[in-house]
């Protein structure tokens, strides 16, 4: 588990690629301090394995689904990446509950700067979009961010953050220019309740879209609470 809070900006020092894997090197002497073999890390948001490492960086193996998914299919030798350690039990978590487990990828639309921050637009793609609220959680390349706004247009949905100056100069986030793609991880607990949502007997039946919820589905009543095991809390 990560907190998408970066540790970190590494570089991709070498990428070796085998049918449809890969074995990416990444440079990053804060990230291997006290790394163990089989420790996790989080490179732009995508949880990978250290198999090697010394004191200037890891190695780890990057399998097909991921190369898939992610932004690491265009990895190169000099890509700047984000780097986050996984948590320890007992750690602040100053971002979210990240798990490097991303749902794809998405393309930045807009840039608008301001003074001292600048806001970013990203697209989104419809199956993302239900999990995407406006004041929720989503880790972009890694990064735990607070959705400033959101938007359903007949040409597709979209998102934006804002960042602050300390985000845009310790992450890749403040290079990124219209075109670019991110990994991006929508909160797990919307994706928990959206699945657990979609098996509900009392919703099966429903017509799409029927209801107030954003995932389509309507609330149903609580059922009266029943006495536990024990007798009387």
């Amino acid at each position: 588990m990560f907190t998408g809070i970066i540790e970190e900006l590494g570089t991709v020092t070498r990428i070796e690629r085998s049918g449809d894997a890969a074995r990416l090197t990444v440079r990053g002497p804060l990230a291997v301090e006290g790394v163990e073999h089989g420790d996790s890390i989080a490179v732009s948001g995508v949880c990978l394995t250290v198999v090697d490492f010394d004191a200037e960086g890891f190695t780890a193996d990057v399998m097909a689904q991921t190369l898939a998914m992610s932004t690491l299919d265009e990895a190169r030798e000099g890509l700047a990446v984000n780097l986050e350690r996984a948590a320890r039990v007992g750690d602040r978590i100053g971002g979210h509950i990240v798990q490097g487990h991303i749902d794809g990828t998405a393309e930045v639309l807009e840039i608008r700067p301001g003074d001292a921050w600048r806001v970013i637009r990203f697209s989104l793609d419809p199956a993302h979009a239900p999990l995407v609220v406006d004041k929720g959680s989503i880790a972009v390349d890694g990064v735990s961010l607070t959705v400033s706004a959101v938007g359903d247009e007949p040409d597709g949905s979209w998102f934006e953050v804002s960042l602050i100056p300390e985000t845009l100069t310790a992450t890749t986030l403040g290079a990124r220019v219209v075109g670019d793609r991110v990994n991006i991880e929508t909160d797990i607990l919307a994706r928990q309740v959206e699945r657990m949502l979609r098996f509900d007997p009392r919703r099966r039946d429903e017509p799409a879209g029927h209801g107030s919820s954003v995932i389509g589905f309507q609330a149903a009543p609580l059922a009266a609470p029943q006495p536990s095991a024990g007798g009387a809390a």
